[in-house]
């Protein structure tokens, strides 16, 4: 099957190079990033791709952009990675509904569509019989979307808890492992490309709040907002705090946590015990799930960086693949 990827910075360059180290019977026809695109129809060299942006900034020609691979219908699948807009989700989200009213199959790493807009493209997805998948938005490389999708189908969903940000789960650890304080594990963790030079938007617990909206919507039955998530950030955790915390057997997380019957979205640094599964180090993310009929289901695994999600990424389109023709 033929793939257009769209946004190709870490994430879209990452995908671009597990495609050409490994055959899995998809061939890139086209790629854009925000200033280029380049379109070939019998497949691009994606090594030779990646080394014009390396050496260049750009993937393609600057003549050409993302409405004229659209316009030129040579792909099967759109594979959506630009960067996150939470503020209606443009220009992903254009992009990802006309691909969807072309009859395209779309896989999205970009949070903003799906966090804003979901209803509506599912809706298109399914009147022109494609896919829409999303796994790469939540959780990187834990399969939490298709798990629930999946295995645990049938089941209905009790509460979900979660931590969902990986760089607020390294500063956190840093601060209680290290003795770092909140100024100095931030800067570190900006040092080292977790965080970036504004990280509100993963410290004030933003992120956090749009994977929850996600969730939410799109798996348990919920139609919230980010407006409709209370949200506290980790800004204001000291050494104190987690002193407290951990002289009591317990430390500090930034938890998400969703409860359907209550129509309850919350985004907060809890005290939680040390043999809780959800303590959990460095930049992974571990969530929770309560069952009806599973009981408790815990999924842990790298929730951010290319390969990671790559790996999210790969699993949506093998899944379009091997199930070409079904519809969603």
């Amino acid at each position: 099957m033929r793939i257009a990827i769209i946004g190709f910075g870490a994430v879209g360059q990452g995908l671009a190079r597990v495609l050409a180290e490994s055959e899995y019977g998809f061939t890139v026809t086209a790629v854009a990033d925000s200033r280029s695109a380049i379109i070939q129809p019998d497949g691009l060299d994606l090594h030779q791709i990646l080394e014009k942006k390396k050496n260049t900034g750009l993937c393609g020609s600057a003549d050409l952009s993302v409405s004229d691979i659209l316009e030129s219908g040579v792909y099967d699948i759109l594979v959506e990675t630009s960067p996150t807009n939470v503020n209606g989700g443009e220009p992903a989200t254009g992009t990802i509904r006309s691909a969807l009213a072309a009859g395209k199959h779309v896989v999205t790493s970009n949070k903003g569509p799906i966090a804003v807009a979901f209803h509506e493209l599912k809706a298109i997805a399914d009147q022109h019989g494609v896919f829409l998948m999303y796994e790469a938005t939540v959780a990187g490389a834990v399969p939490v979307v298709n798990a629930l999708h999946g295995g645990l189908a049938g089941n209905t969903v009790r509460s979900l808890y979660g931590i969902l940000n990986g760089t607020c789960n390294y500063i956190l650890t840093r601060m209680r492992d290290e003795g770092l304080t909140y100024p100095q594990a931030l800067q570190e963790a900006r040092d080292l490309g977790y965080a970036e030079a504004d990280p509100d938007y993963d410290v004030k617990g933003i992120d956090t709040g749009i994977k929850l909206v996600i969730l939410a919507n799109t798996l348990l039955g919920m139609d919230i907002g980010l407006s409709d998530v209370d949200i506290n950030g980790i800004d204001q955790i000291t050494l104190e705090a987690l002193s407290l915390a951990e002289a009591e057997g317990s430390t500090i997380r930034l938890i998400g946590e969703l409860v359907p019957e209550q129509n309850m979205a919350r985004v907060s640094p809890r005290v939680i015990s040390l043999d809780h599964p959800l303590v959990v180090d460095g930049t992974l993310n571990a969530i929770q799930v309560c069952c009806d009929l599973a009981g408790y289901v815990t999924f842990i695994g790298k929730g951010a960086g290319p390969y990671p999600t790559a790996s999210a990424l790969l699993a949506d389109l093998i899944t379009i693949r091997k199930n070409h023709g079904r519809g969603s």
